[in-house]
């Protein structure tokens, strides 16, 4: 597939309010603004950091992306909102200090200090942020009302090498709250070793998450790796694999009344699997001819540069991989339109269903007639 999943290898979440506390097995991760009243007039604010793995990226870029303009984006899915603003600001940056998981959960008693937390990168006692002593291009960001910390990170504000690594992202009251940062150039940076690859870190803006008033507490909560749903962070890599070498003795298909089916489609896949899906295209109502072979077994093109795939998942109908005229489209060559799916960016043990999209002339078709498969573990 040009859209490949990478899960994370760790993430855990960082609160002013609990400076020593590990979250690195907690089933969600949070940016949130908190504030206690007027006896307790300073807000806290929590952050979380996500971390994917340096030679699976190199892997993906080496050996799978097929084309040198790629495009990395960071997906979190969300658990819980409230307190929103009318315009709520959302940003990350690469981290710059290696940090440890751990195996806390959100208020454990007594909580667990043996990872990351606001105050320490590793376990308690071992090794702190150091947020008055930065690495060069990194920064930080505290008040003088919580303890120092809430990890460090590289803003390429400074460096001319690796500039806009910082990716922000903005919803209203009724925008999708999911997350889906552009972070390209900051892979860019891991890949070229540039940058160290310490992950992400993830906060409301600094203009949100010390901000004291009860009428604007804004809660973020996103799933995290270690969560039992199906929304676990994600770091998704897209490439055009897009080619269109046809041949001259099919034709390419001008009706928009036609019959779409699935080839090379035997329904269960290993997660290590990389599968050629061709498309078996032709008119639904064909003119009469005079003909030696039967009409039905000729084929036809879809349209070229018009014609999507997306995937589904089967039981929630939600999009896994969405239409995309850059990075899903329809491939063709002398045999017939087709397009490929890495399987191991899917998660195992489900069940997808793929759609197929269409503009033919003025009219646009989306196809869904039982095009479905399962990834099972290998």
């Amino acid at each position: 597939m040009a859209v490949y999943k990478i899960f994370p290898t760790q993430d855990a979440t960082l609160y002013s309010l609990f400076p020593q506390m590990n979250t690195g097995l907690d089933p969600i991760v949070e940016a949130t603004t908190t504030a206690f009243g007027p006896t307790n007039p300073y807000p806290h604010t929590s952050r979380f950091l996500v971390q994917f793995s340096t030679s699976e990226i190199n892997d993906i870029l080496n050996n799978k992306v097929e084309a040198n303009d790629w495009q990395a984006n960071l997906k979190l899915f969300l658990s819980t909102v409230t307190g929103l603003t009318q315009e709520t600001y959302v940003v990350t940056n690469p981290a710059a200090k290696e940090w440890v998981n751990g195996t806390g959960q959100y208020l454990d008693q007594p909580i667990t200090k043996d990872g990351c937390s606001w105050e320490w990168a590793n376990y308690t006692g071992s090794s702190k942020w150091g947020v008055t002593s930065l690495p060069a291009y990194a920064t930080a960001s505290y008040t003088s009302s919580v303890t120092p910390g809430g990890g460090i990170w590289y803003t390429g504000s400074n460096n001319s090498n690796y500039p806009n690594v910082k990716s922000s992202q903005s919803f209203s009251l009724y925008d999708d709250k999911d997350l889906n940062f552009n972070v390209t150039p900051t892979v860019h940076n891991w890949y070229s070793s540039s940058l160290p690859n310490y992950g992400f870190i993830v906060r409301q803006t600094e203009s949100q998450e010390f901000l004291y008033t009860l009428e604007q507490q804004v809660e973020l909560k996103y799933f995290s790796i270690d969560t039992n749903t199906i929304y676990p962070p994600v770091l998704e890599i897209k490439w055009d694999d897009f080619t269109y070498s046809t041949s001259s003795t099919i034709n390419e298909i001008t009706s928009s009344n036609i019959q779409v089916s699935l080839d090379e489609n035997p329904g269960v896949f290993y997660s290590e699997s990389i599968n050629r899906f061709r498309i078996n295209c032709r008119p639904k109502y064909p003119s009469r001819t005079f003909a030696t072979s039967s009409y039905y077994s000729t084929n036809y093109y879809l349209p070229s540069g018009s014609s999507t795939w997306a995937i589904k998942d089967l039981y929630t109908n939600e999009f896994v991989v969405n239409f995309d005229s850059t990075y899903t489209q329809i491939s063709a060559d002398t045999e017939s339109s087709y397009f490929d799916v890495h399987m191991n960016g899917l998660q195992p043990e489900r069940w997808y269903k793929i759609l197929i999209q269409t503009t033919i002339g003025s009219t646009t078709l989306v196809m869904d007639d039982n095009y479905t498969f399962k990834i099972v573990n290998g």
